[in-house]
């Protein structure tokens, strides 16, 4: 991908003009895109299975994008998502293929142009893998997450970016000339950008990152709303439950630089676990001084769902795509195991100690 020095554009509806540096998504890639949406088609928005907020504030920062160009747009989930991401507006309108699955079907048939967003690899959506290879469509991805699997017949797959969302934004101000971001549109992607950051406290070292979210922000939408909705929205159980988690499920190994919790089925039967409940308790071991690498492991039926987060120079997508069938950034990964949970641990704990002068390392 190439660099612009400068992008000029007119923003939302003030006279002045605004200069911003960001990534350039080539010409040949945005006439391409251009030519598949100049035939009124039908689109379809996908994003991967259990959505985040970059996924959610992706889907639905494009979706009201094409929805006020006039096309007719779908949005599907493999399945639900959190509570706290379900007042961002026109949420209601995203189709979950789980319970949904006959619509959704159809509507793959009559889709001539599918857009993957936050995932590189059609195993990230579940059982909609399947419609989504089989598909004659047009299919184009918009993701930055590493090594994207050939599934497209276009890509914007930059890793260097903070979210997803932060490529749509790139992408939208690449396709109008005129003033496109609404506050739905402002308030998706900031939502987005914000999540997939941690609050701007990881994968947010580019400054434009910082330029777009100042973009956005400039559009009027309400930060401390927006704030107040992801991150103090929570149940009394959920806080209950990270109570319990640190209380009575962490393990410190400080030795190793390495912290995690367990969170056993019946554990999150007992606190009423309801998705998303358990989003960014990989972090809180890291506030731990001389935590280097923490990990998040919740026993689910028939295998093992697993979240590693890093400081500093610790791969911890290296470290899940080698051993527990995963992968995602330098810093924040997923995977899975398919032994029991106990016998998880003790294959982690045994790891660990073969990455031990990696993860004294700052």
């Amino acid at each position: 991908m190439l660099k612009f020095n400068v992008l000029i554009y007119i923003f939302g509806n003030r006279k002045s003009l605004k200069f911003l540096r960001v990534q350039s998504i080539s010409k040949i890639l945005i006439n391409k895109i251009k030519d598949h949406l100049s035939n009124d088609p039908n689109i379809l928005l996908l994003t991967h299975i259990n959505p985040d907020g970059d996924a959610i504030g992706s889907i639905l920062g494009l979706y009201h994008y094409l929805v006020n160009r006039g096309f007719k747009t779908y949005a599907v989930t493999p399945n639900n998502f959190p509570t706290f991401l379900q007042w961002l507006p026109c949420s209601d309108e995203i189709i979950r293929f789980s319970g949904k699955e006959n619509r959704v079907e159809e509507i793959f048939r009559k889709a001539d142009v599918i857009f993957n967003l936050d995932f590189n690899e059609p195993g990230r959506i579940g059982s909609m893998e399947d419609l989504l290879t089989g598909s004659d469509a047009k299919k184009i991805l918009i993701d930055h997450h590493p090594n994207p699997k050939k599934f497209n017949q276009l890509e914007i797959s930059d890793t260097s970016v903070s979210s997803t969302a932060e490529l749509i934004y790139q992408l939208l101000t690449q396709l109008e000339s005129k003033p496109f971001l609404t506050q739905e549109i402002a308030t998706s992607l900031f939502t987005g950008i914000m999540t997939d950051t941690g609050c701007f406290s990881f994968n947010s070292s580019s400054g434009d990152t910082f330029r777009i979210t100042s973009e956005l922000l400039e559009s009027g939408i309400d930060k401390d709303r927006i704030f107040e909705q992801v991150y103090n929205n929570f149940s009394e159980m959920r806080m209950k439950l990270a109570g319990f988690a640190l209380n009575e499920n962490m393990v410190v190994l400080s030795g190793l630089h390495t912290a995690y919790i367990t969170l056993t089925r019946e554990e999150l039967l007992r606190f009423k676990h309801s998705m998303g409940d358990t989003e960014g308790f990989v972090n809180l071991p890291l506030s731990i001084t001389g935590i280097q690498f923490s990990a998040l492991f919740i026993e689910k039926e028939g295998h093992v769902k697993i979240s590693f987060r890093s400081k500093g120079s610790f791969p911890a997508n290296q470290f899940s795509e080698k051993h527990f069938n995963g992968g995602g950034h330098h810093n924040a990964a997923g995977g899975e195991s398919f032994d029991s949970l106990s016998e998880t641990i003790i294959k982690f704990e045994k790891l660990l100690k073969e990455y031990a002068d990696q993860l004294s390392k700052p």
